[in-house]
């Protein structure tokens, strides 16, 4: 490999670009935290749902009630990390997220089972925010394309954990019923908590200014239609995210076996939009490149109620799972641009914080309108809606002066 030259980077000094594997590492942060501590939920609620008889609004507030964790979990996220040092938190986090994870086997008492929920959203929030801070601390020095590909690869890791919970819950399923599903999810977490250990030797520790500087003060201010667009979005994704197992299940021929294709497909098409976005974002930047991939999601969330057969399923896991991911890749790139170096992990904090916000509420509405006479369907229409609106606002955005 040819030497890379040092580069000084404002509030950061001297860099030398971070090798790509440890970034892929890092990704276990997302893999943990949203792979298989939030989406992997949707394998497993149906059989929970018949087995402890859930209505449709209780199911959602298991993902509301991680949700909870996650949006406090970000409010905290940056000052613990400045106070105890991001690498040390990150991996802490990521351990005791798995731990969580696993733990949700253990019973099936609602109450018991909202307080692991928390717990696994508040830790997985620590970790992703933190982990999206290191990632933009290891892209740093580096171009445009470069940084936007390695956040995109960053988020891309919650591709990864979707993958892997698809090749190794629903075949089980049969065989060791709900509560196993969850201690298979536990031992893959604390599998990628290793691996993200391994990493973190090599992943440089992101500075912190003694204050709040001007600028980064500032950036609610100057991310308002991003901090909106994300909310937005984080309200409507979570709905499809939830329930799309569910509303499949519902229909004729969908199979454990066509699950599994399913949700492998779209967590392996958010992998690979991870490096086929990061280009595009480095190009299309300020609102439109936010827009860019909400429009995505929106659509990729439609086509299963539009095109109810198997093809429309597989499509939507394409589309959905080729967006859903860049959106977080785009509003952090847009971040790392509106703001100092010293202020990145608090703007994703406070792009997180947002984002948390919107998932507190969107299980809670979509599980509601689920349990009436629209049935399930009504409430991923719910969210296409959010989605759609969520597009529209992001195009406010113009693109920031560099800081």
């Amino acid at each position: 490999m040819p030497h890379e030259s040092r580069t000084a980077v404002p509030g950061l000094g001297p860099h030398t670009p971070t090798p790509f594997r440890v970034v892929i590492g890092l990704a276990m942060g997302p893999a943990v935290a949203l792979g298989l501590a939030r989406f992997a939920y949707a394998l497993l609620l149906p059989a929970m749902r018949a087995q402890l008889g859930w209505s449709f609004a209780e199911a959602g507030a298991m993902n509301t009630a991680n949700a909870a964790g996650y949006l406090a979990g970000a409010l905290v996220a940056a000052p613990i990390g400045q106070r105890l040092g991001d690498k040390r938190v990150f991996a802490l986090s990521l351990l005791l997220t798995a731990l969580a994870v696993g733990a949700t086997g253990l019973t099936g008492r609602f109450g018991v089972l909202l307080a692991l929920r928390l717990a696994a959203g508040f830790t997985g929030a620590l970790a992703f925010v933190i982990g999206a801070g290191l990632t933009a601390a290891a892209a740093a020095g580096g171009s445009e394309s470069r940084a936007a590909t390695l956040l995109g690869v960053y988020f891309a890791g919650a591709g990864i954990g979707i993958t892997a919970s698809a090749l190794a819950v629903p075949a089980l399923l049969d065989s060791v019923g709900w509560r196993g599903g969850w201690f298979v999810l536990g031992a893959l977490a604390l599998g990628g908590t290793g691996l993200a250990g391994i990493a973190l030797r090599h992943s440089p520790e992101p500075s912190h200014p003694a204050e709040r500087t001007a600028r980064g003060a500032g950036s609610a201010r100057l991310m308002a239609w991003p901090l909106l667009a994300y909310g937005l979005f984080g309200a409507g994704y979570i709905a499809y995210a939830t329930f799309i197992i569910a509303y499949l299940r519902s229909g004729e021929h969908f199979s454990a076996l066509a699950v599994t294709r399913f949700w492998s497909l779209l967590g392996l098409a958010s992998v690979v939009a991870a490096f086929a976005w990061g280009p595009i974002l480095a190009r299309l930047k300020g609102g439109p490149g936010i827009a860019a991939t909400l429009s995505g999601v929106t659509i990729g969330a439609a086509l299963p109620l539009l095109w109810s057969r198997p093809a429309g399923a597989s499509l939507s896991a394409v589309v959905f799972g080729g967006s859903f991911l860049a959106v977080v890749t785009a509003v952090t790139a847009f971040a790392r641009r509106a703001v100092e170096p010293q202020a990145w992990t608090a703007a994703i904090g406070a792009l997180t914080v947002a984002f948390g916000l919107g998932q507190c509420v969107g299980p809670l509405l979509s599980g509601a309108l689920a349990d009436g006479a629209g049935g399930v369907a009504a409430g991923l229409w719910l969210s296409v809606g959010i989605l759609a609106v969520a597009a529209l606002a992001a195009l406010f955005q113009g693109e920031p002066a560099n800081p």
